[in-house]
């Protein structure tokens, strides 16, 4: 399971997001302030750090640069109620990867949550954990027996995939609560006892004869020898079982068109299945009955100001006590449904944040305000969803060009669980009215598009000359070796061949997704002279690179230490700093001693390229530009560069 640390010092919001997280199968720690969070990161491992900004004792700003200095290297995550371009950039230049502003959309912040563990890990789709006839594939969060489905707890699949993933370990009590439950929960040996009776009971109701589980006396649990599967029954063979007669084998399978649709994505489904989000909701329920009062005492701070400001009676003490406040409630109450509260509270705070006394206009706006507020908590909430949402700004998404629009409904409702977007057309003239305004993560193609879209292997060449990085899957009824060497020629990354499932799709894309992520770079471009930095933007954006451009060179330190490039790209004449001397300037500290470096220059005699070589660039390149040129040597500069890392991390860890 994985760990989350959510640093937040309001409870409300703290219970909400720990019992969200909770039932998207995450291990979930909470500190309340900047203290304990430091001490909490830098003594257990965590895979993403949740970090709200405005927390005491050390506030978020300072506990990210902190935590960064001290080499913590996993992803965190900013939460803030304020959304000002300059705190922002202040979390970002501390260290963060990505942030959420209050009140924020339940999705967008679970996807973003995805965004950030996948970009932690390389991983391709993890494969299915078999024992006997017991299944667990990780990617679906699924568990069979016989090829029938179990209904777990989240606990319950932990502990099960802990065992299968280390068959000859032994995990003592201690061991399986470090890694199942939060540091908070603290739950007594007896807890594992029962959660393994528990585990026990429903395998063998399940049909399990054999014990699963060996008892070391004194030292804990381990899985036993596995039992033979079925005769002839493979991995994939158990992921597809179950489809005999009689109620419980009824047929998993529906026909649209020429796609086997199975509906291996189930209610039962520890995560993030529909059952897991209405358990979700009725649990945000439950905390928001829960902190009522704790609502209704924050607004009655709120109300003692306005009661203040009429007789001009206000202290400080109490104008900074209800600021917080207004805070708390701005950041809060958009997670239980009331946005619109959220959106108040957030006014009467920036009312608050202003040191000027108030006119009569502006104390009935203010007292308008508050009044709204109140009024609004009076209703009933509109309860978040975990629904997907179309603001999921860190999903990637996939393009799906192809003539079953049941094909692309069916994608589009299994999408959030594979946490990515989808959108279909089955039209190359609108499919390129939308790479017109933005690029996909990935391409799934049919090579059988009806007219007049171009033919299949003609529109397979277009796409990859208009996106040589973007990954395509290619759908086709056809299995002519003829046609698989003329995709590989082309590059292709998937074949399928129909009929297929929703499953395999999502697999071949998550595969391909995750290969891609590994292969982008980061490339800083600095020249003063727009034209030539637009042209160079446009040459390199289409193979995958991060491109960040800049027109002032005063700006070059800020932005290099900003951004963290893989290479930096110079122009040679420049106003207030050349090119030669920014490169000099980068030799000298040791932390880019490595990074590559590529000269643009329209002076290309001898003399000119002594100097640039000499300043420490590792290649020139001659304006004007040429296309091919650029994109050879830079993409070969950072591929040498990184095989470089590589073997001197090999190197040290050979002499350590």
């Amino acid at each position: 399971m994985t760990k989350i640390l959510l640093v937040e010092d309001d409870c409300p919001t703290a219970a909400v997001l720990s019992e969200v997280l909770t039932t998207q199968c995450y291990t979930v720690d909470v500190a309340t302030d900047g203290e304990i969070g430091l001490e909490l990161a830098t003594t257990w491992d965590y895979e993403l750090i949740l970090l709200d900004l405005l927390i005491p004792k050390l506030d978020g700003i300072t506990l990210c640069r902190r935590l960064r200095a001290q080499g913590l290297q996993k992803p965190i995550l900013l939460l803030t109620a304020r959304d000002s371009s300059a705190d922002v950039v202040r979390g970002l230049d501390a260290g963060a990867d990505d942030y959420v502003t209050k009140p924020y959309d339940l999705s967008q912040l679970l996807a973003r949550i995805r965004a950030l563990l996948r970009r932690g890990s390389t991983q391709l789709a993890p494969a299915l954990l078999t024992w006997g006839d017991l299944c667990v594939d990780p990617m679906g969060a699924e568990v069979t027996y016989a090829g029938e489905k179990l209904t777990l707890s989240p606990k319950e699949y932990s502990l099960l995939g802990l065992f299968l993933r280390n068959p000859q370990r032994v995990f003592s009590r201690s061991d399986i609560i470090d890694r199942l439950w939060s540091i908070d929960a603290s739950p007594s040996e007896g807890a594992v006892t029962n959660l393994i009776k528990d585990l026990r009971q429903k395998l063998k109701a399940a049909g399990m004869e054999t014990d699963w589980l060996e008892t070391v006396y004194g030292l804990g649990y381990r899985l036993k020898s596995a039992p033979a599967p079925l005769q002839g029954q493979t991995g994939e063979d158990m992921r597809n079982r179950g489809q005999g007669d009689g109620t419980k084998r009824r047929k998993q399978t529906q026909q649209i068109g020429n796609i086997d649709f199975k509906d291996e994505i189930q209610p039962e489904v520890a995560v993030p299945s529909a059952l897991s989000r209405k358990k979700g909701l009725a649990a945000i329920e439950q905390i928001l009955k829960r902190y009522q009062d704790t609502f209704a005492a924050r607004m009655i701070v709120l109300e003692e100001v306005v009661t203040a400001l009429r007789s001009g009676s206000l202290s400080p003490a109490l104008r900074e006590r209800a600021c917080q406040e207004a805070h708390k409630l701005a950041g809060t109450l958009g997670s239980f449904g009331y946005r619109q509260g959220s959106q108040l509270a957030l006014a009467i705070e920036h009312w608050l944040l202003q040191d000027a006394t108030l006119d009569v206009a502006q104390l009935a706006q203010f007292s308008q305000l508050v009044t709204a507020l109140r009024e609004t908590l009076a209703q009933p909430p509109l309860l978040p969803t975990v629904e997907p949402s179309p603001e999921a700004a860190e999903m990637p998404w996939v393009l799906v060009l192809d003539e079953d629009g049941a094909l692309i409904e069916q994608l589009k409702q299994n999408s959030f669980v594979w946490g990515i977007q989808v959108e279909g057309v089955s039209d190359w003239a609108i499919a390129q009215q939308i790479l017109a305004k933005r690029l996909p993560n990935a391409v799934l193609l049919s090579l059988t598009l009806p007219a007049p879209n171009p033919d299949g292997m003609m529109l397979v060449q277009t796409l990859k000359r208009r996106l040589p990085t973007v990954p395509i899957v290619v759908m086709t009824e056809q299995d002519r070796l003829i046609d698989r060497v003329e995709l590989a020629r082309l590059g292709i990354g998937r074949f399928l061949r129909r009929p297929i499932s929703i499953k395999q799709v999502f697999e071949s894309v998550m595969q391909l997704l995750a290969q891609a992520q590994s292969t982008t770079a980061r490339v800083l471009l600095v020249d003063d002279d727009a034209i030539v930095l637009e042209t160079l933007q446009h040459l390199l954006r289409p193979w995958g690179l991060q491109v960040t451009s800049l027109q002032d060179p005063t700006q070059f330190w800020e932005v290099l230490t900003q951004t963290q490039p893989d290479l930096l790209v110079l122009d040679l004449q420049m106003p207030a700093f050349s090119g030669i001397e920014l490169c000099q300037v980068v030799r000298q500290d040791s932390r880019w001693g490595n990074l590559p470096i590529l000269v643009v220059t329209a002076h290309t005699d001898m003399e000119s390229i002594q100097q640039v070589f000499a300043a420490g660039a590792d290649d020139f390149i001659g304006k004007p530009v040429v296309g091919p040129e650029l994109v050879t040597r830079v993409i070969s500069r950072i591929d040498r560069s990184r095989l470089q890392q590589e073997l001197e991390m090999m190197k040290r860890r050979i002499g350590s």
